[in-house]
């Protein structure tokens, strides 16, 4: 699920969650509310590509990964991961959550 929120500021930006209800990606603020729509539209043929995802780890440890767009721009970024499985899962219920997108989504 993607919930949609615009900032005090005027930029908008989204959350995508899981079915239970866990944030696993926020995103970047979005100036423009086409651009935050069409990077929404492309998140199902970015999650094939391997490159969408960078991997990181913070200097407390925790891993959490990066997810770009293909000119390499960052679109958000996941919640912090105790161990490096626990990250390579959150990546899978992120392509999980995205695939069940439906194809529009009313913003």
């Amino acid at each position: 699920m993607i919930r949609i929120k615009q900032e005090l500021d005027h930029t908008f930006s989204f959350t995508l969650q899981s079915e239970s209800g866990h944030n696993l990606l926020q995103s970047v603020p979005f100036s423009d509310k086409q651009k935050l729509e069409w990077t929404i539209a492309t998140l199902k043929e970015l999650i094939l590509r391997h490159s969408s995802f960078e991997r990181k780890t913070n200097y407390n440890g925790k891993f959490f990964f990066l997810l770009k767009d293909s000119d390499g721009k960052l679109i958000g970024n996941s919640m912090f991961y105790s161990s490096e499985a626990g990250m390579e899962n959150g990546i899978k219920n992120i392509k999980t959550s995205i695939t069940l997108l439906p194809d529009t989504i009313d913003l």
